[in-house]
């Protein structure tokens, strides 16, 4: 069978989380996707940041952009609300966790002096590294129960998809969003882009299911993620059984699971027939595909990266 290995926000597991160098990292071990998450600034730019307020256990103040900002400690603000140049003063390459059990600070190999970067600076490393064959997975970051963090839907998603046309990247991307209302956008502006519905227990409702309910399509997860303009359903793992890969089946739609880290979690999805795996070490399941004699992605290397 041939499953892909998609690399969580670069290698979270293995270097800091929606930066260059992690996505450098996860280019050099090999995936069949980079997968990251894209947030609109208070002056319209889009940065990776899986939070829409500035999370203290991935950045850290440095200075302000300017003597007497206002807005300076900008940990703990909202992203919206702050300029990419003050974004920008963030330490965004140690991990700062606030729980002493975080799991991902034993294995995180620190990379002090990174910085938040734009969309299009990963998609310049990207085409600096040559990696044609490895997709772009662009998870728009938003809340339709927090408007007031959250970018206008629309304008959000016109915004990246004009970003992978400029670089050329339309075909080798995906649209991926917990917010379904994006999903009908893209699939809109963008018809022959891949778009993820993406799925966990706490967004079963129809806020986040741009109005739909599930309860409309008897409790079927891959009919409603069809309707809503999915070509991918890409569903906590814990959600993943018996029942979800048949109907998915049924649907016709290929499942990508996340966040998938042990590799025994992941013998048990392949052999369920899921399409796709995400996952914070990607290093762990290029052994378990090679053990199980399935294609492991290439490693790709360029000798004109940077990763600053």
């Amino acid at each position: 069978m041939h499953a892909e290995i998609h690399g969580h926000r670069g290698a979270r597991g293995l270097r800091p989380e929606n930066t260059l160098p992690g996505f450098a990292h996860a280019l050099e071990l090999g995936v069949d996707a980079l997968e990251l998450d894209v947030a609109l600034t208070a002056d319209r730019r889009l940065v990776l940041t899986h939070d829409l307020t500035v999370s203290a256990v991935t950045s850290a103040d440095t200075r302000p952009v300017r003597h007497g900002d206002p807005f300076f400690p900008y940990v703990g603000r909202p992203v919206g609300e702050l300029t990419l140049a003050q974004l920008r003063t963030l330490e965004c390459g140690v991990r700062l966790p606030r729980n002493p059990a975080d799991r991902f600070a034993p294995t995180q190999v620190p990379v002090p002096g990174t910085r938040m970067p734009t969309l299009g600076a990963v998609l310049g490393l990207v085409d600096a590294y040559g990696a044609d064959g490895v997709r772009l997975h662009v998870e728009l970051k938003s809340d339709p129960t927090r408007p007031d963090l959250s970018a206008d839907p629309r304008e959000f998603t016109e915004m990246v998809i004009a970003e992978l046309d400029r670089h050329h990247r339309l075909g080798r991307a995906a649209i991926l969003s917990f917010d379904w209302r994006i999903l009908d956008i893209a699939r809109s502006l963008a018809p022959a882009t891949q778009r993820y519905a993406l799925i966990e227990r706490a967004t079963m409702d129809s806020a986040w299911l741009n109005g739909m309910r599930l309860e409309d399509f008897d409790g079927d997860i891959p009919a409603a993620a069809v309707a809503a303009g999915g070509t991918t359903l890409s569903p906590e793992h814990v959600l993943v059984e018996e029942q979800l890969v048949r109907q998915a089946e049924k649907a016709e739609l290929p499942l990508a699971v996340w966040t998938v880290n042990e590799p025994e979690r992941a013998a048990e999805l392949l052999d369920l027939g899921v399409a796709g795996v995400v996952t914070d070490y990607p290093d762990r399941m290029r052994a378990l595909w090679a053990d199980r004699g399935m294609r492991v992605p290439v490693p790709v290397t360029s000798a004109r990266r940077s990763v600053a």
